[in-house]
């Protein structure tokens, strides 16, 4: 008798382990390991999914009182051996659930209830069995409790020799896309014949006719035909009505970039600098060596070109190629530059995408029809077969790692998945993070460099402006003469800008002036943020939302004012400025829509705007030749935050948006305003030099044992009651002292900076540690007694990207 073992789609700790079904005779050779299926679980045998994780043969007794599986959902496996092996090794070392990491590495469309559909490609190559199974029909819903052992397993065996395709139609999420077509009913001599029975002024039906005279019985989207000979959608309702042609719905596949938009591109020559760096690489692929190389280079010095370059030799290998990008709004350049190189083979997997557009990409990764894949974070788990190469680029930042469970980072996924393929991992930024560079110094990594520009084009002027001393001159707190006068030396010229603020909203809070009020949000230990624009106060941390008060909820005065200032407070003011100037803003508000980061960069590159305002996402990987002028307006955000990567992320962000100066033929100006210029991040920021600024901050890191020196675990948790948070992480603290060494340092337990949010109380303590034996056992020993814990939440991050 099979039994299989089944993670469940419970998350709790208590059910965190596989369960023994009993593979009743009716799914007897359907199931195979990385299937999802329907058990019942629990008292009330309530049906939940869950994931086949082994398959064993046990004798009749051993199974008398095991459930049986109740249904088989899938064809074919969501995830295959390494998907399997990879959520045991993110779970053990993210402290993570189980179910939680598998249900991370399969599309949304998936998780919900989905139809399938199994459709017959190949008619002549399959038996009369599955013929029957067809019948008249091109598709069929598959229902595997239905069908016989017999057929499925023929159902499988066509799907995998390419006779038959699966296709999943998710319920509610994302329904097959439909377009309208267009099927010419007539000869070309009976068009040719109709037309001289029209009147000659009927140019859009001779036109029509026209093109089936050319293109006789031809099938076509009306949307591209209606397009292509300048008719309107009721000419082509004539046409039908007049029997000339029939219109139709197709369900076609979605596709998540329109390769009509995307011109294609050729290999570049690459410099000395440039070779050296590919032939490396290049070297690790042909050896098929899992290496992890870090390719340090200043910006724009050709990152991108090499990366183009290796992927094609990862596909001269018949190997494919991973290529990970930190924000979506990084996506649509690059997306441009990999798809002009590539084409139709390119699949996409990001947050940006529909549901079903990730849904189609991900299976055709799956199937092996796409061979390069280009994403965002959790695209670090598309299921690629057969990995030549798999590249980070801005390895440094932060949003490669996860902030919910499980709390991954993308560089350490990657890096294990390089050692399963036995290829090679890149890891390319001007700024890597200390982390990194640290282990290039050690030859953890294989270090590269590039510290010059292309054809040695010189890095753009930086200069920092004294805030404090600008504001006796300038009748602007947010502008200084010098950028001002500089914005609009910029476009006299017809040149374009890029303005830097890492703040959204318009005001960053409301004060009453006669008592002191400051308005917070409801749910979390927070001033609300104006939006003008939408005329609300907003948290942005629980999405709490209220009117714009007229007076003082505390004291009915009306002397209240808004004070700090957002991205829409700096657009309305330009507008004042320079009145002429077209505008683009580009941060979280502007960027909801779909496709709104893409149609923002499009038109900016097409010079259909002077300035492009935004927050951080302007910062990396934008490459523009007209822009001539980048302004930071308040470089000090990110500096005074309490963390202890503040001055590095600082350093990053200043280098990084510097670099989308003066980047073709046309020198670069950076204008850095801030109220600290003495500040060595700042200062190394202006030379952008990062081997100087990585020796200060590594020596500071050092004397306050931070990584990359020491270790760091967070523990935090979260409570409705203060004092069980309280209790709870101290009662932790306790038994930590007694099983850290000396060397170890434990820091807290105190309150995180904002200490509620969602109505939540949060605290946390951080453990600073180069070796502790005990200390992993102890943490999930810790785990498994927190689920006793109903009104406490325990979160344990390891190596935490900030700690706050």
């Amino acid at each position: 008798m099979q039994v299989a073992a089944v993670i469940v789609d419970v998350p709790a700790r208590q059910t965190d382990r596989p369960f023994s079904y009993v593979v009743g005779s009716e799914l007897s050779g359907k199931l195979t390991v990385g299937m999802r299926v329907i058990v019942p679980f629990g008292r009330g045998n309530r049906l939940i999914q869950g994931f086949v994780v082994g398959i064993t043969e046990k004798p009749l007794a051993e199974t008398s009182k095991l459930k049986k599986i109740s249904e088989v959902q899938d064809l074919t496996p969501v995830l295959n051996p390494e998907m399997l092996a990879l959520a045991d090794w993110l779970a053990a070392t993210t402290f993570s659930f189980k179910i939680s990491c598998l249900q991370t590495m399969i599309p949304n469309g998936l998780r919900g209830k989905s139809e399938k559909i199994v459709r017959l490609l190949a008619p002549e190559k399959v038996d009369q069995s599955l013929k029957d199974f067809f019948g008249q029909k091109a598709e069929q819903q598959l229902q595997p409790a239905k069908l016989s052992a017999e057929l499925f397993r023929k159902l499988q065996q066509a799907r995998n020799a390419g006779s038959v395709e699966l296709l999943y139609q998710v319920k509610d999420q994302a329904r097959p896309r439909q377009v309208r077509v267009v099927q010419g009913l007539l000869t070309t001599q009976q068009a040719q014949a109709l037309k001289k029975q029209q009147r000659a002024n009927a140019h859009q039906l001779l036109n029509v006719l026209d093109f089936l005279a050319k293109n006789p019985q031809i099938t076509i989207q009306q949307q591209q035909l209606e397009k292509q000979i300048g008719v309107s959608a009721a000419t082509i309702r004539t046409a039908a009505a007049k029997q000339w042609l029939k219109v139709d719905y197709q369900v076609v596949k979605r596709s998540a970039y329109d390769l009509t938009t995307i011109s294609a591109t050729t290999a570049k020559k690459l410099t000395s600098a440039q070779q050296q760096v590919y032939q490396q690489v290049a070297a690790a692929i042909q050896q098929q060596t899992a290496t992890s190389f870090l390719l340090e280079g200043v910006t724009g010095s050709g990152k991108t070109e090499i990366y183009l370059q290796l992927m094609a030799a990862a596909l001269a290998k018949k190997q494919n190629a991973l290529l990970l990008v930190p924000e979506i709004s990084l996506t649509p350049q690059m997306v441009a530059q990999v798809v002009g190189r590539f084409g139709k083979q390119v699949a996409l997997l990001h947050s940006g995408l529909s549901v079903g557009e990730r849904l189609d990409e991900w299976r055709r990764i799956e199937n092996g029809s796409a061979t390069i894949i280009v994403g965002a974070r959790s695209a670090v788990f598309a299921p690629i077969k057969n990995l030549g190469i798999i590249i980070l680029d801005e390895e440094h930042e932060s949003s490669y790692a996860q902030d919910n469970m499980p709390r991954y980072h993308a560089r350490d996924v990657a890096l294990w998945r390089s050692r399963y393929h036995h290829c090679p991992v890149v890891l390319g930024s001007a700024t890597p993070s200390l982390e990194s560079r640290a282990r290039a110094q050690k030859g953890v990594y294989h270090w590269l460099q590039l510290p010059e520009r292309i054809n040695t084009r010189p890095l753009p002027a930086v200069s920092l402006v004294d805030m404090r001393q600008a504001a006796q001159t300038s009748h602007d707190s947010d502008f200084s003469n010098e950028l001002l006068a500089a914005i609009k030396q910029r476009l006299v010229k017809q040149e374009q800008i890029i303005l830097l603020l890492n703040r959204r909203g318009y005001a960053t809070f409301m004060m009453c002036r006669q008592c002191g009020f400051v308005l917070k949000c409801p749910n979390c230990d927070i001033s609300l943020t104006l939006h003008k624009d939408q005329q609300v106060m907003k948290c942005h941390y629980c999405g709490h939302e209220e009117p714009i008060p007229r007076k003082c909820p505390a004291c009915g005065s009306l002397k209240i004012r808004f004070y700090g200032t957002g991205t829409q407070k700096i657009q309305e003011k330009l507008q004042k400025y320079f009145a002429t100037a077209r505008i683009l803003r580009m941060d979280v508000d502007t960027t909801r829509r779909k496709g709104a980061h893409q149609q923002i960069l499009q038109r900016f590159g097409r010079h259909q705007a002077d300035i492009l305002l935004g927050t951080q996402m302007i910062a990396k990987g934008l490459d523009y030749p007209d822009v001539t002028l980048v302004g930071v307006l308040n470089a000090d955000t990110s500096l005074s935050l309490p963390d202890f990567r503040a001055s590095e992320q600082t350093f990053q962000l200043l280098t990084q948006v510097s670099g989308r100066a003066g980047r073709a033929k046309k020198e670069g100006k950076v204008i850095i305003q801030t109220f600290n210029p003495q500040h060595y991040a700042l200062q190394f920021a202006k030379k952008q030099d990062y081997e100087k600024f990585y020796a200060y901050e590594m020596r500071l890191r050092h004397q306050g044992d931070y990584p990359p020196y020491y270790f760091t675990i967070q523990i935090a948790v979260n409570a409705v009651s203060e004092p069980a948070a309280v209790k709870y992480l101290f009662k932790i603290a306790h038994e930590l002292k007694q099983i850290l060494s000396p060397e170890a340092k434990l820091l807290g337990p105190v309150p995180q900076m904002i200490l509620r949010i969602k109505n939540h109380y949060r605290y946390h303590l951080i453990i600073k540690f180069k070796h502790e034996p005990q200390l992993l056992d102890y943490l999930h020993h810790l785990l498994e007694k927190s689920q006793q814990q109903k009104a406490v939440q325990l979160i344990i991050i390891r190596e935490p990207t900030n700690f706050m």
